[in-house]
């Protein structure tokens, strides 16, 4: 994998850090500030020391030594220096932590809005966990080094850069050496952060996939736990687990070689600060406190240099994630979008829809549509039946633009939808199926999706208007009675009423039932059907039906088998007439369609 160029670290940064410019500015003065003292400091040292080795003995019973009193004013002088620096240096580190995550969250919201926005294909295609990984695992990465980076990596060469013009006012010589010493390490350093990126990406990488296999079997615990399969996952996750193990050794492995070259380094830094040292004292070129100075600043030199390299092995795994965040925000959604100047705007009332010659495949050479046509008036109801695999289904995702067609077009009164924006024909469409999705929350928040702008006088009327006030008293808490996550307390019906009361809460204009009431018990199934009349009054509705029996309000019947729209008329002319499909269908009964 080629490394990430540095500028792209600065990229990313600058465009989320810019909404903190006022905190980071302040972070900047805090981090200049704790530089400086930290320059600082080791000359109060140094002066210390050079006065304790000048001063004349003491004299027995002399009422002052100003040299006494000089080395206790530069005493108190360390302390408080050395504590305003301390206090000033954990200022910076809570502020730096505050704007990176701050910075990092907007990040977060930023990816997820975008893999909210792509298409179907991507999401069948990329794994659950993965994609976790990605907005989680990755940006909280992302995060923890943005929080050290000023602190660490800034910080860290601008206190380089002090104690070497320090070095220089004290001897240019040993100011020489340890700027070629310095630029030499950072060198290294530089040239060796793309060492363990590879092991680091590959890592994370199954760490992504044991996240999604186990999200994936723990949702399915009942079915796995029914058909004794218990021992495949089992047996599954011991060979992630190795794999895991081998990768985790490999970048342990590269992370080690890292830190003994940078060890090497740091030993190669204090041999020539014992060497400077003595020589520069035996010609008399330095004092015993410039010698003390050297010492101490070659030792905080060592902290910004392995700090440095702490991060530059940091940028490893970090190059890592920036290239998985850059390819997931660059990924691009199937369903191209019209611009907003020139999207045609779908008229107000019922919609009207019609499919011209419309073929469709999952897989481009799979097709299971087939050059399917009809025509459906705005405020009538088409029901679409057959067998089992006939792409009943796949036509109402289709309407709601989830995929977009190989061949033909797909219409809503009269304008293609390619030429509508997005946003408002999915405001415009509700779709009820039998699979329900239900989050961990009130009964409110899953009406609403968690829109506090819905009030409590709209959801009741919604659902009266669809007579389950009866279900409603029927929740131990009303509006506020918990579910759990994937519908726990609730039963199949339950789950189904909410599903139609959501629908009935975005006042579509075209309702589309997909299997919505095959997993209703008889009493719950004649409440719905009331409640389907009312949520089709005024609305053009799709049907679509295992069972015959639910097509009994619908005005027109569409029949498709093997992918082909085979039958296509009124509902009452083609069960009058004993030579169509749908009646030879009525005739064999459910049955027929399984």
């Amino acid at each position: 994998m080629s490394l990430i160029p540095v500028s792209r670290y600065f990229a990313l940064l600058a465009r989320y850090l810019r909404p903190q410019r006022g905190r980071f500015a302040l972070l900047a003065v805090c981090l200049l500030t704790s530089i400086i003292l930290q320059v600082i400091i080791p000359q109060v040292s140094r002066e210390v020391i050079d006065l304790a080795t000048d001063a004349p003995p003491v004299i027995a019973g002399a009422q002052s030594d100003p040299a006494a009193d000089r080395l206790t004013m530069q005493a108190l002088a360390f302390i408080g220096l050395a504590l305003v620096q301390q206090i000033i240096s954990l200022g910076a580190t809570a502020l730096g932590e505050r704007v990176a995550w701050m910075a990092t969250n907007t990040l977060r919201s930023d990816v997820l809005a975008h893999v909210l926005r792509l298409d179907m294909p991507f999401h069948q295609a990329t794994n659950a966990g993965a994609l976790i990984e990605r907005v989680d695992g990755d940006i909280s990465q992302l995060a923890e080094f943005f929080s050290q980076f000023f602190i660490r990596i800034v910080g860290s060469l601008l206190l380089t850069g002090g104690i070497l013009v320090a070095l220089f006012l004290e001897d240019s010589r040993a100011g020489l050496i340890y700027a070629l010493f310095a630029g030499a390490a950072l060198f290294v350093l530089y040239r060796l952060r793309g060492v363990a990126i590879e092991p680091a990406r590959a890592l994370r990488e199954i760490f992504a996939q044991l996240s999604g296999f186990i999200e994936e079997h723990l949702g399915g615990m009942e079915d796995l736990r029914a058909n004794g399969a218990g021992g495949y996952v089992i047996d599954r996750l011991a060979d992630i687990h190795q794999e895991i193990r081998r990768r985790w050794s490999r970048a342990v492995f590269y992370n080690a070689l890292f830190q003994s070259t940078n060890g090497v380094i740091l030993t190669a830094g204090f041999s020539v600060a014992f060497i400077t040292g003595a020589l520069l004292y035996e010609r008399s070129a330095m004092t015993l406190g410039g010698v003390y100075l050297l010492m101490n600043y070659v030792v905080l030199l060592n902290r910004p240099l392995t700090d440095l390299s702490n991060q530059v092995e940091r940028l490893q795994t970090i190059s890592a994630s920036i290239a998985r965040v850059n390819d997931l925000l660059e990924t691009r959604s199937a369903l191209p979008q019209v611009a907003d100047i020139v999207a045609q705007i779908i008229p107000p009332g019922a919609l009207a829809v019609a499919f011209d010659s419309v073929t469709f495949g999952y897989a481009p050479d799979q097709p299971v549509l087939r050059q399917v046509s009809f025509r459906l008036s705005p405020g009538e109801t088409l029901g679409v039946v057959g067998r089992t695999g006939s792409g009943k289904s796949t036509l109402a995702r289709l309407i709601f633009r989830l995929y977009d067609p190989q061949e033909g077009r797909v219409m809503v009164s009269g304008a293609p939808l390619t030429a509508v924006h997005l946003g408002d024909l999915r405001r415009r469409v509700a779709v009820v199926t039998q699979e329900v999705q239900l989050f961990e929350g009130a009964v409110r928040d899953n009406l609403t999706f968690f829109d506090p702008t819905i009030s409590d006088e709209r959801i009741t009327a919604a659902l009266s208007s669809l007579e389950l006030e009866s279900w409603l008293r029927e929740l131990p808490d009303g509006l506020e009675t918990r579910i759990g996550s994937g519908g726990q307390g609730l039963s199949a019906g339950q789950a189904q009423l909410l599903a139609f009361a959501r629908a009935m809460l975005r006042q579509p204009d075209l309702v589309i039932l997909d299997e919505a009431s095959s997993r209703l018990d008889p009493l719950t199934e004649a409440r719905i059907e009331r409640a389907v009349d009312r949520l089709l009054h005024g609305r053009t509705g799709i049907v679509i039906a295992h069972r015959l029996a639910t097509l009994n309000r619908v005005d027109h019947i569409l029949v498709l088998e093997g992918g082909s729209a085979v039958e296509a008329g009124s509902r009452a002319a083609l069960a009058a007439d004993p030579a169509s499909h749908f009646a030879h269908l009525l005739r064999l009964g459910d049955g027929a369609l399984s």
